[in-house]
């Protein structure tokens, strides 16, 4: 008898569950900030929107960052201590999201012989400045520039926070 009438009250239960979770998770969001450099706004340049996510220092970070921006012109920043990366597994978003691809590091084979035969846009550079003042110059109004390395830091940073206050830093300068 009481499994029976546990088994009635299941949908309105979870029914009730999931509007409060939803009014819940609206009222949450409103107020949102994300939190430094995990997919941060920085600013908008000449109609160019910055993000910095330098913490994603691996390539499912990555993954995750791509998949989540609307826009089909995105130049990447991306780079750094390559160890055992398989990059080849964001073909699929970069063939479809990403119109130019800034390497900002050391060793950026793995890299480019990930994407190198995609016919985009592609450029090392060694510092954040250097990275942004490319990007801003392939950038057009609309687009987006994100600084979503999937590497760890330490070839040319100090750590990934360090990478993307130098990232914010050339953005500002703009």
């Amino acid at each position: 008898m009481y499994a029976q009438l546990i088994e009635q009250q299941k949908p309105t239960l979870a029914n009730m569950l999931y509007q409060m979770r939803n009014k819940t998770l609206r009222e949450a969001f409103v107020d949102f900030h994300s939190m430094q450099h995990r997919l941060e706004h920085v600013a908008m340049v000449r109609g160019v929107e910055y993000i910095n996510d330098s913490m994603a220092c691996n390539v499912n970070s990555v993954w995750f960052a791509l998949e989540k921006i609307n826009n089909k012109n995105v130049t990447w920043i991306a780079g750094g201590q390559v160890k055992k990366s398989d990059f080849t597994s964001l073909r699929p978003l970069v063939e479809e999201k990403v119109k130019n691809i800034i390497c900002l590091g050391l060793n950026n084979k793995p890299i480019i012989s990930a994407f190198g035969d995609m016919g985009k846009f592609i450029v090392e550079t060694t510092t954040a400045e250097q990275a942004v003042s490319i990007a801003y110059s392939v950038a057009q109004d609309g687009e987006i520039v994100i600084l979503s390395p999937g590497c760890p830091s330490f070839d040319l940073f100090e750590s990934y926070q360090d990478r993307g206050d130098q990232f914010k830093s050339a953005v500002f300068e703009l």
